[in-house]
């Protein structure tokens, strides 16, 4: 190294500090290559032909039109694909594959959903595919289906009621429902939920090179790499290291690409019939049917409280929308069950089977439509007995987790909520309802609180330091598009005493160390804490050199006495004793060091470290017997115009209290997308189901309406300072999806303040805003 690095003054060096993206050029220039952009030799292009029907049986398919077109390569179905060694279509399949959903397409004549895949054309255009595709006929013996639990043909069921007498699988907590029938004070209060589709800007898409008979390379839109190349490895039954998954960049994901769904190893398959590389990208249309959904669903909850507004029961009902295989439901209940001083609780679901593909985890899943839930409630007793909405949950604050009865390992909150009512204004709040005008529009400030857990998760990590002062690390792990690239890169210029310039972080590859999914928002406290724990490594390795090296101001010095402090190896009781490492290696000759790291996000994780560059907590608890959580707070503004019915937000405020932020730009900017997420889903997102024939009537961007630019206002999003020391290394909680937990609930409780009228089925439309007036 010619000089010392240079770095930033405040403790903590580039940990925290708003780095500019490290892979911004790559996208804005175009270099940044996504799995539907790898042009290999004798490329091929596949499309999916799919069923108009929703259930029913394939009599007869005639692909000679289709395979006589030009530059037709195969056409395949479930007659002529390549044989798997295991699908999901059986329970243990699904076990030992961990697919989303237990049936895979193309394996029998059987038509489960509408726009089920029945063929796959391969041709050496794009066009030239879809066009074929168009030709494939195929003649049905269709059925009636059922589209959703409302069907007054769908039969209900409990997933959670144990056989052979046992004790079923409902959460209870004392005597909900007697508690309940006692309460002074008791809501009831139901709430309706549409279908939700993920729509990330990039669909999804698969690029399958089998570079011979038994090894496979396959670019995937995928959250995790390793996920994927599991399930492969299962589905084709090859050892995993001949499976190599890459994904460098990805276009959002949102949930829908953290498993690997069928579109995936019909590709793969597709590419071993023709014997060559073939890529398949959803269309707009096809994302809507091939990657699961936000299940449309209606929740119950009954709420007993003292007539001073203490909670005294919480029961909670659920019943949705699953597929013909598969149980999946969203578990709502957890955040009712942990957020409030709740001393007795109950909850249970039921669910519908229907002919539709199933749902699968959506951002928070659980916790957003939940959280939805419980605040409106939560604001209706607080109008209910007449104190502010603030207050109330500030008299129901739980101050340990009721639900585990274990203490919170942190926990801000109460921060969260007098910050953001100071920047919010939340004091100049008339408190009466649907009396606070702007010329036309009757304007309602709403809030909600946030709260999403640690899920416990492991990873590895690489790092590899060289003499002439820069270094590569390399894990696994997926960039969504939140700046994985940019924070790791922070985390290892502190851990490694480098500039960031110096940092080469590589993600998005099975051949790197292993690393969980970027979903459930573990991805950066895994990996942040995996990057430090290999870079602590690195460093044990140079002490063991420079303490046997005779030319070192730190020969004979025990290892345990050495510390390093900017890439510097020093005495702790005398820093004037010590060097920095390029001299170090220099001598004795290294070209570079290589460690090797694993970290722990949640229970998994013990503390008691030494300390280190990158400033970890140091405490000798252990992480399991503490409640983990991020909390926040959400208070929205609205003007709700009550002739055309239309709601606008006009004022935003988001303040987290997430643990370590490892980049203060990037979490601002998670933040405000979770809440626009969140806005979108509160006012205008949903899916709509055709009841006849269970056919999605909007499967496209200008049917399925999200929040653009114009509908969102200036947001304003803080974090409270917040040490956690019992979470991983680095004190990082996720914030990925807290960010849109409290959303919806902070929009509508904003229009019930402006309007006086509670709705409670979302989304918010005009329609129903002007049915809520007319029914005054």
């Amino acid at each position: 190294m010619d000089s010392e690095p240079q770095f930033f003054d405040q403790p903590g060096g580039y940990v925290g500090q708003p780095l500019v993206r490290v892979d911004g050029r790559e996208k804005v220039t175009g270099k940044a290559k996504y799995s539907a952009e790898f042009p290999l030799p004798g490329l091929t292009y596949g499309v999916l032909a799919t069923s108009p029907i929703a259930k029913g049986k394939i009599q007869r398919i005639d692909t000679s039109a289709a395979a006589r077109e030009p530059g037709v390569i195969a056409v395949l179905t479930h007659q002529n694909l390549p044989k798997l060694a295991k699908t999901p279509n059986d329970p243990q399949g699904k076990k030992d594959i961990g697919a989303p959903m237990g049936f895979l397409p193309l394996t029998s004549d059987e038509i489960f959903y509408a726009a089920q895949p029945v063929a796959i054309v391969v041709a050496d255009t794009l066009d030239h595919a879809l066009h074929a595709a168009t030709l494939v006929k195929v003649t049905y013996q269709a059925a009636q289906p059922i589209a959703s639990f409302l069907d007054p043909k769908a039969e209900l069921f409990d997933p959670q009621k144990v056989q052979d007498g046992k004790q079923d699988g409902h959460t209870r907590r004392g005597d909900a429902k007697g508690a309940l029938a006692s309460s002074a004070i008791q809501l009831t209060a139901t709430y309706n939920h549409p279908v939700y589709n993920h729509n990330p800007m990039e669909p999804g898409s698969t690029t399958a090179h089998w570079e011979a008979p038994d090894r496979l390379t396959v670019y995937e839109s995928t959250q995790g790499v390793t996920r994927t190349q599991s399930a492969l490895t299962a589905m084709l039954g090859i050892p995993r290291e001949q499976i190599r998954v890459v994904t460098k960049y990805l276009g959002g994901g949102f949930g829908c690409k953290g498993s690997c769904w069928p579109h995936t190893i019909l590709t793969i398959q597709a590419a071993k019939a023709v014997n060559r590389p073939v890529q398949l990208m959803l269309t707009r249309k096809q994302q809507f049917t091939s990657m699961g959904h936000r299940e449309d669903q209606t929740q119950t909850v009954q709420l007993g409280a003292t007539a001073d507004g203490k909670i005294t029961s919480i029961v909670h009902t659920k019943t949705s929308t699953t597929s013909p295989w598969d149980n999946y439901a969203e578990s709502n209940s957890k955040i009712l069950d942990m957020l409030y001083a709740t001393p007795n609780f109950e909850a249970t679901y039921q669910l519908a089977r229907a002919n539709v593909m199933t749902s699968t985890f959506m951002r928070a899943p659980g916790e957003a439509p939940g959280s939805f839930a419980i605040e409106c409630s939560m604001d209706d007793l607080a109008y209910r007995i007449g104190v502010d909405p603030i207050e109330i949950r500030l008299r129901n604050h739980a101050d340990h987790d009721y639900s585990t009865n274990k203490p919170w390992s942190s926990k801000s909150l109460k921060q969260c909520y007098a910050r953001g009512a100071e920047l919010f204004g939340w004091s100049k709040r008339n408190p009466r309802p649907g009396v606070t005008r702007d010329g036309r529009y009757l304007v309602g400030m709403g809030m909600a609180s946030a709260s999403y857990p640690v899920h416990n998760s492991q990873g590895t990590a690489r790092a590899r330091l060289y003499a002439d002062g820069h270094a590569v690390v390399q894990s696994g792990a997926t960039d969504l598009g939140t700046g994985t690239y940019t924070v790791i890169t922070q985390v290892a210029a502190d851990a490694l005493g480098l500039p960031p310039e110096k940092i080469r972080f590589e993600l998005g590859d099975t051949n790197l160390p292993t690393a969980p999914n970027s979903g459930g928002s573990v991805a950066a406290g895994t990996v942040s804490s995996s990057v430090y724990m290999a870079a602590q490594d690195v460093w044990q390795k140079l002490i063991k050199v420079a303490v046997v090296d005779k030319k070192s101001p730190l020969f004979k010095a025990k290892p345990e006495d050495v510390t390093v402090e900017k890439g510097r190896l020093q005495l702790k009781k005398d820093p004037s004793k010590g060097e920095r490492f390029a001299d170090l290696m220099k001598r004795a000759e290294m070209t570079d060091v290589e460690g090797m790291g694993q970290g722990k996000y949640g229970s998994g994780y013990e503390t008691g470290r030494s300390g280190s560059p990158a400033g970890p907590n140091n405490n000798t608890d252990t992480a399991g017997e503490h409640s983990m959580h991020s909390f926040g707070a959400h208070f929205c503004e609205v003007r709700v115009d009550m002739d055309l019915g239309t709601i606008r937000v006009s004022k935003w405020v988001s303040v987290m209290g997430a643990g370590r932020i490892l980049n203060a730009q990037t979490a601002r900017s998670q933040i405000i997308g979770g809440a626009i997420f969140g806005i979108g889903s509160a006012l205008m997102e949903e899916t709509i189901r055709d009841p006849h024939f269970s056919r999605y009537t909007n499967a496209d961007l200008a049917n399925y309406h999200v929040p653009v630019n114009a509908d969102i206002p200036d947001m304003t999003v803080e974090f409270v300072e917040e040490n956690d020391p019992f979470i991983n290394a680095m004190g990082v909680k996720g914030i990925g999806e807290i960010s849109m937990v409290g959303v919806a609930a902070a929009v509508a409780n904003a229009v019930y303040h402006a309007t006086g009228k509670r709705l409670r089925d979302l989304p918010l439309t005009p329609d129903k805003v002007m049915m809520a007036g007319l029914a005054s």
